[in-house]
């Protein structure tokens, strides 16, 4: 594993630590194989036992908390569910919106196909809410902010699919895009923004693009 490949340290205390996660590297063992590396067996050799609480995707790069302490753990699931942890998505998506802003309330269902994606089911989905924003508009891709106000598995991929924006780079939810340099999903946790759950402190932190992003945005904005 190259140094691109490992991630980097943006906080941490004796409660918190939060890393730029790399594009690539699962949060959590890989089930079929527990010998290949995962962001938690990385952090544990660096800095001890510590406990997740929300997961990024394999291929999604970014901010993402974890606690380092079971106490600690505890008090930041009851702050996710009561929706008090604000997150903020950018994204590279495939088309051109005509609107600027626009609230995606769409309930989803995971697992929903043969092919194991998330699916806009409104009979029998878990109620789902992202605010999308567009950032900056290219010839056929757009660069969008995306704020899930609810946590489901592939929200924001298959919300912004689902308004006909797959995300570049994302094969699964029909994003494939060779005009791209971006060989993954093209969404990058941005920032997060929460209250410390031991000193009270706002903490607000954010992760630059990696590399594939920044040249890929250099792309389009050359077209």
């Amino acid at each position: 594993m190259t140094n691109d490949q490992l991630p980097i340290t943006i906080y941490q205390d004796e409660f918190l630590l939060a890393v730029n996660k790399p594009a690539g590297l699962p949060t959590l063992p890989d089930g079929y194989n527990r010998a290949a590396p995962c962001l938690i067996d990385l952090l544990k050799q660096q800095v001890g036992r510590v406990w997740v609480v929300h997961r990024l995707d394999r291929d999604t790069s970014g901010v993402i908390v974890l606690a380092r302490t079971a106490e600690v753990h505890r008090a930041l699931n009851i702050a996710f569910d009561a929706r008090e942890v604000h997150k903020v998505y950018h994204a590279i998506v495939r088309g051109v919106p005509e609107w600027d802003e626009h609230l995606i309330d769409l309930p989803l269902r995971p697992d929903g196909d043969r092919r194991h994606r998330t699916v806009i089911d409104r009979a029998y989905g878990k109620p789902a809410v992202t605010r999308a924003r567009v950032l900056e508009r290219f010839a056929q891709h757009t660069l969008i902010e995306a704020r899930p106000e609810t946590g489901r598995t592939h929200q924001i991929r298959s919300h912004l699919a689902a308004l006909d924006l797959p995300l570049a780079g994302d094969v699964l939810y029909g994003g494939q895009d060779v005009a791209s340099l971006i060989q993954r999903t093209a969404l990058h946790a941005h920032s997060i923004e929460f209250t410390h759950p031991v000193t009270r402190e706002s903490v607000q932190l954010s992760a630059p693009y990696p590399e594939d992003f920044v040249l890929t945005l250099a792309q389009l904005r050359g077209q």
